[in-house]
């Protein structure tokens, strides 16, 4: 395996509080609720455990809230092996959460509460400068406040570190102020609603990249869930192919692809090659049920990689 990458990721912890029920209760209603599971969820902490299990050093900057959740979400980053030096808890603020409530039939409610990842600010960026000079790569995603994603990605410019955006959850941004990022990375949905232009065909993909090449990004990359991944920039469209695979829970797929590109990418792998093991990892993942706990170990992907060679 090629020496092993320092990935930062800036962004979002939250627990998940799911709730299984036949029904939900009306305005004033007790029920008694079927099953109940905790996981660890927030798409900066899927993305560093994806990065970790892919074989990346991981260092987590965050903030989470002086409760139980706080707590739980500190030992659960210990337990995957990535660096928390840099999690900072915030005194009388909750850690970010999301109660979610589902029905037999599979329909759900969801609540979520950003907690202390509203508090992540650009001084607690420049306080991790001297870690952060030290990696490879800086992942960002929207889950934490937009002045922050704005000033970091400035800060990895400033040092030249890779940095890569993901914005989701999609939202109202200053486009100009994301540009200076090595990579802008949405899916179908994030690229539709921050360009207004469908993107139901390759086609009409090529057209939504293009507009954000326009808009002054030097590479866009747009993940088309079983289609591949469209990689756009000044010079060539191309459509990097997916992997057949039978899916289980595509959740947290996205988050997948974003952290183990961050690693092949900083493995030195050709931009195409890096692109496909993704399509991989990603497609790997939706194989298991769950978030984090579906993201394969680098042994694992390193066989089925190897599988698909031999297969080619």
């Amino acid at each position: 395996m090629p020496n092993r990458p320092r990935i930062a990721v800036v962004g979002s912890a939250n627990v998940d509080l799911t709730t299984f029920a036949d029904t939900f209760p009306r305005p004033g209603e007790t029920i008694f609720g079927k099953a109940f599971d905790l996981g660890f969820g927030g798409k900066g902490a899927n993305q560093a455990v994806a990065a970790r299990s892919c074989g990346a050093d991981v260092v987590m900057v965050a903030k989470v809230g002086n409760d139980l959740f706080g707590e739980a979400t500190l030992k659960n980053f210990a337990s995957q092996g990535i660096d928390t030096s840099l999690v900072r808890i915030v005194e009388g603020v909750s850690s970010g959460v999301a109660p979610i409530f589902v029905e037999s039939n599979g329909q759900n409610r969801i609540i979520v509460v950003k907690g202390a990842n509203d508090t992540l600010s650009p001084a607690d960026v420049d306080a991790a400068a001297a870690i952060l000079g030290q990696t490879d790569t800086i992942i960002l995603q929207f889950e934490i406040p937009l002045e922050t994603i704005y000033h970091t990605i400035q800060f990895a410019k400033a040092r030249s570190i890779r940095c890569i955006v993901n914005p989701a959850p999609a939202q109202q941004v200053d486009l100009a102020r994301l540009c200076d990022a090595d990579y802008f990375i949405p899916n179908e949905t994030e690229a539709e609603a921050l360009t207004g232009l469908p993107v139901k065909s390759l086609e009409e993909a090529k057209a939504c990249a293009a507009a954000l090449l326009q808009r002054g990004f030097q590479r866009v990359i747009l993940t088309l869930a079983d289609r591949g991944s469209l990689l756009a920039t000044s010079q060539s469209f191309d459509l990097v192919a997916p992997f057949a695979v039978q899916p289980r829970d595509t959740t947290g797929a996205g988050d997948a692809f974003i952290g183990s590109f961050a690693v092949f990418l900083a493995e030195g792998h050709p931009e195409k090659e890096a692109l496909s093991r993704a399509n991989l990892y990603a497609a790997i993942s939706t194989t298991k049920v769950g978030t984090q706990k579906s993201f394969p170990a680098r042994t694992d992907f390193d066989a089925a990689w190897k599988r698909q060679a031999v297969n080619a």
